[in-house]
């Protein structure tokens, strides 16, 4: 009886042990940094921020300032015991599979991206669908039948936004012309304004007359050029309508805070679970937005028209093509 007590004892702790490293949340932002006004601040203002305020629990952040410091965070965070870690964005991948393997009890998150490791949990998007909203919308607002679309790094994920976009654009309007352009082939990416906004005078010159940039900061150069040439711009990831009042005509957002706090929530319940989590607007997770900085721009009808499409995506009455099953986009 002694002996099966002991090993009852035993058992307990290790289960408090695991409950005390799940209730120990982190977060690795990329090397964009937490205030890069898309991806990363959406995880901190909308995750962090939040989860913080809601559980009064502490979210450990850590922002590398080069690619090697992704691993090391990621290390140092596990060695000390934090749990769930969230990784933002695929740049993590190699990072986060090598890490996971060398401590299997501890709870990673990725974003953006798929790593198959029995202690890591992978949250994609279906960001093809919030694109398509947003390309129905340029479509149905452009004056020169002719839109545009800027992305940052040329990947299939940024792919995916730029085939959501036509496929959005072409529903509205078939006779519609897409122009595209990608930024360029690493991650500095998406982080040249100043190539954003020479990309998009281009385009201007051909004649879109809205763009969309799912380029990170790049983006920020492109919203800058569509100001100064009376046109519009279509912002990603977070609602970005603020950075140019009246130039912006809607977003393109991606809830990356929500899953973060979902992951953290799971993690501080004991609920956390790996695999992977595809997330998109039946889900909550993706959407358009609409508020002050904008609303002058959207008439009902227009409201009334994107709206629907999106209860139609909903119900499976409208199927968006996802260029990762097939790395096509043939519209």
């Amino acid at each position: 009886m002694k002996k099966f007590a002991t090993k009852l004892t035993a058992a307990a702790f290790a289960v408090a042990s695991f409950s005390a490293l799940a209730a120990k949340p982190a977060v690795v932002y990329d090397t964009a940094g937490k205030f890069d006004k898309s991806f990363n601040e959406a995880v901190y203002r909308n995750g962090v921020e939040v989860f913080k305020k809601d559980k009064g629990v502490d979210v450990r952040e850590f922002e590398p300032q080069n690619e090697a410091q992704r691993e090391q965070g990621l290390r140092r965070l596990a060695s000390r015991g934090f749990g769930p870690i969230v990784a933002v964005g695929f740049n993590f991948a190699s990072s986060v599979e090598k890490v996971a393997s060398e401590f299997p009890d501890t709870q990673f998150t990725i974003i953006d991206m798929v790593v198959d490791k029995p202690n890591v949990q992978s949250i994609v998007f279906k960001e093809q669908e919030g694109s398509f909203l947003v390309g129905a919308l340029a479509a149905k607002t452009s004056k020169t039948n002719t839109v545009g679309f800027i992305g940052g790094m040329d990947i299939p994920l940024i792919r995916k936004f730029a085939c959501g976009y036509k496929q959005g654009a072409l529903y509205a309007n078939p006779d519609i012309k897409v122009l595209e352009n990608m930024t360029g082939s690493t991650p500095a990416a998406f982080a040249d304004p100043a190539k954003g906004s020479e990309l998009a005078k281009s385009q201007f010159s051909k004649g879109a007359d809205v763009i969309y940039a799912a380029a990170g900061g790049t983006g920020l150069g492109v919203y800058q050029a569509a100001k100064d040439a009376g046109k519009f711009a279509i912002g990603v990831d977070s609602n970005q309508n603020h950075l140019q009042p009246g130039t912006m005509l809607t977003s393109m957002v991606k809830k990356v805070g929500v899953a973060a706090y979902g992951t953290w929530e799971d993690g501080i319940n004991n609920s956390w679970k790996p695999g992977i989590k595809a997330l998109g607007l039946k889900e909550n997770s993706i959407d358009w937005a609409l508020d002050e900085n904008n609303a002058a721009l959207i008439s009902d009808e227009m409201k009334a028209y994107v709206d629907g499409l999106k209860a139609d995506i909903i119900a499976g009455k409208i199927s968006v093509h996802d260029y990762m099953s097939d790395n096509t986009c043939n519209f």
